[in-house]
C-alpha cells in the first residue's frame, strides 16, 4: 500500500510526540566573518536540538543531530570544520530540568538575539562555552562536513558536490556526525540532575517507577 510522503510526515511528527527526546544545546564559536571581539558574548554561537542522538561507542564514540538550513550554527560548524586547528569544534549541552529558560533562549534568535548575556557558563580547554547547571557536556569533532538532508540522491548515486539546492515548501535540514572527544567534568553540584525532555510539545523531566517483582530487564 502506498503512502504519501505528507502523510507519512504528519503521522511520524504524531507519533513522535508521545515520545520524550532529550533537550540539547550545542555552542560554538561564531562564524569568523561575523565574530565579536573576544570580550563580547557573541563570539559565541548556540542553538537548542531538536534532534539529537548517541550512534555509536565503538570504537569511536560518535553522535548526530540536525539543524535546519540556513542557520547561523549550521554555517559556524561548516566553518570551524574547515578553517579552525581547534582539536574540538562545538559542545553538546545535555540540559538539566532547572534549564527550561536556557532551551527557550537557544531555540529563539529572534526574541533572544544575545542568549549568552547574564547566562552562566565555563570554557573548555579550546574556549567554547559549558553551560552551567548542565547533566553533562560533549566536547566534540565533526568527522566530516554535514549532509544535505533534502537531496536524498546526492547521498548515495551522485556525491555531496551535486547536492541540489532546496526549493520546496517546509524546512530543509543537515545531519552532522561528531566525534566525542571529551566528557566535560561538571561541578559536584551539578551532579544527579534530572534531564530536560520535551515531550507533547512541553518540557518535562523524568520520574522513577516503582519496581515490580520480575520487572527488570534481563542483559
Amino acid at each position: 500500500m502506498h503512502t504519501s510522503a505528507e502523510t507519512v510526515r504528519e503521522e511520524l511528527r504524531s507519533l513522535l510526540r508521545e515520545t520524550a527526546q532529550p533537550v540539547a544545546v550545542v555552542t560554538s564559536f561564531m562564524d569568523p566573518a561575523t565574530q565579536q571581539p573576544a570580550e563580547h558574548p557573541s563570539r559565541f554561537h548556540g542553538a537548542t536540538l531538536s534532534s539529537f542522538s548517541s550512534i555509536s561507542m565503538d570504537p569511536h564514540p560518535l553522535v548526530a543531530f540536525s539543524l535546519r538550513i540556513p542557520s547561523r550554527m549550521a554555517t559556524s560548524l561548516t566553518s570551524a570544520h574547515t578553517s579552525t586547528g581547534l582539536y574540538s569544534h562545538m559542545v553538546i549541552n545535555i540540559l538539566s530540568e532547572r534549564q527550561e529558560t536556557a532551551a527557550q533562549r537557544f531555540s529563539r534568535a529572534d526574541l533572544y538575539p544575545e542568549p549568552f548575556v547574564s547566562l552562566p557558563y565555563s570554557l573548555t580547554a579550546e574556549g567554547l562555552p559549558v553551560l552551567s547547571g548542565a547533566v553533562g557536556a560533549l566536547s566534540c569533532r565533526l568527522i566530516a562536513a554535514s549532509w544535505p538532508l533534502h537531496d536524498l540522491e546526492s547521498l548515495t548515486s551522485r556525491g555531496k558536490e551535486d547536492v541540489s539546492e532546496w526549493k520546496g515548501e517546509g524546512v530543509a535540514s543537515e545531519l552532522f556526525i561528531a566525534q566525542v572527544i571529551r566528557v566535560e567534568h561538571m561541578s559536584p553540584s551539578e551532579r544527579g540532575l534530572r534531564p530536560l525532555m520535551y515531550h507533547r510539545r512541553g518540557y518535562v523531566t523524568t520520574c522513577g517507577l516503582e519496581s515490580k517483582p520480575g520487572s527488570k530487564l534481563s542483559s
